[in-house]
């Protein structure tokens, strides 16, 4: 649900400087909990980083399942901040902003593509 209220801030607030901070500061907060849910639970589960079955079998453990869902949302909401921040630095319409935060919001990196593309600008 935070996450989701920063999204809906950097909607409401895309050409003001407080939905971007607002955004920032609940990444923050999520990426807290972050540190909480590794403080408390770093090394009970099996698996690792190794191969892909090691990541699958680390998924398995709900606390690391719930560390790398609460990972995601910290950067894709950091990624929308910077795109809303972004935007308004260089003046851009609405439209080429505006379409990439539900992307992603649900899709991260296809969100900061479609960015990258709206924004005409390259990397």
């Amino acid at each position: 649900m935070w996450a989701l209220i920063g999204w809906v801030v950097l909607g409401v607030g895309f050409r003001k400087v407080w939905g971007v901070r607002a955004a920032r500061w609940m990444a923050m907060g999520l990426a807290a909990s972050y540190v909480v849910i590794l403080g408390l639970h770093f090394g009970e589960a099996e698996g690792g980083f190794g191969t892909l079955a090691e990541v699958m079998k680390l998924f398995t453990d709900r606390w690391v399942a719930l560390g790398g869902w609460v990972h995601y949302l910290v950067f894709d909401l950091f990624v929308g901040a910077w795109i809303v921040d972004t935007g308004q630095r260089e003046g851009l319409p609405w439209w080429r902003v505006l379409p990439a935060l539900p992307l992603t919001f649900l899709f991260g990196p296809a969100g900061l593509l479609l960015f990258s593309v709206l924004r005409g600008k390259g990397f």
